[in-house]
C-alpha cells in the first residue's frame, strides 16, 4: 500500500473549494455573515494569502487523519511499525496485504467514513463551541454542514483514489 501524494494534496483543496461555494453570498454566505456580525468590507481586510495558505496546511493535517479513518489498511500498517518497516514485515503480513490490500478502497466507502466523521466528530465539536459562545443553531448548522460535506468529499477522494 503506497501513499498517493497526489490524492493527499488534491484532497486538501476540498476545504477551499467547498468553502468558496458554501460561504458564497448566494449560498450560505449572507446568513453566515449575519450570524457572525461580519460585513463584506471587514472580510476583505483580511490577509488572504495567510488565511488561504494556513487553511491549506491545516487541511493537509485533516486529510492525513481522515486517511487513517477511511483506509483500514492503515491500521495493519501501524501493526508492523509503519511504512519504514514494510521490508521487515513477516510473510503473514505480506499475504494479508496481498489478499486485502485494496479491500474497502472505494469512493463510496470513503464517502461513508467522511460523512460519519463529519456528523459524529466535527458537528459535536462545532456545536459545543457554538453553545458556549452563545451562537445560534443557524450558525452551528452552517459550519457543521460545511464540515460534513467537506469531510465526505475528502474521504471520497482519499479512499477511492488508488
Amino acid at each position: 500500500m503506497e501513499m498517493n501524494w497526489i490524492a493527499i494534496f488534491v484532497s486538501a483543496l476540498a476545504t477551499l473549494v467547498v468553502g468558496f461555494i458554501w460561504y458564497n453570498p448566494k449560498v450560505f454566505g449572507t446568513a453566515w455573515m449575519k450570524e457572525t456580525g461580519l460585513t463584506q468590507e471587514e472580510l476583505q481586510k483580511g490577509n488572504m494569502l495567510k488565511i488561504f495558505g494556513l487553511t491549506y496546511i491545516f487541511s493537509l493535517l485533516i486529510v492525513l487523519v481522515e486517511m487513517s479513518l477511511t483506509i483500514h489498511q492503515t491500521g495493519a500498517m501501524s501493526m508492523i511499525g509503519g511504512y519504514a518497516k514494510i521490508n521487515e514485515a513477516l510473510p503473514s503480513f505480506k499475504a494479508f496485504m496481498a489478499d486485502y490490500g485494496t479491500a474497502f478502497r472505494t469512493f463510496k466507502h470513503g464517502a461513508l467514513h467522511g460523512f460519519i466523521s463529519g456528523l459524529f466528530f466535527a458537528f459535536p465539536i462545532i456545536a459545543i463551541n457554538g453553545l458556549f459562545e452563545r451562537k445560534s443553531w443557524t450558525y452551528i448548522c452552517i459550519h457543521a454542514g460545511y464540515w460534513i460535506v467537506t469531510l465526505t468529499i475528502i474521504g471520497t477522494l482519499i479512499c477511492g483514489w488508488l
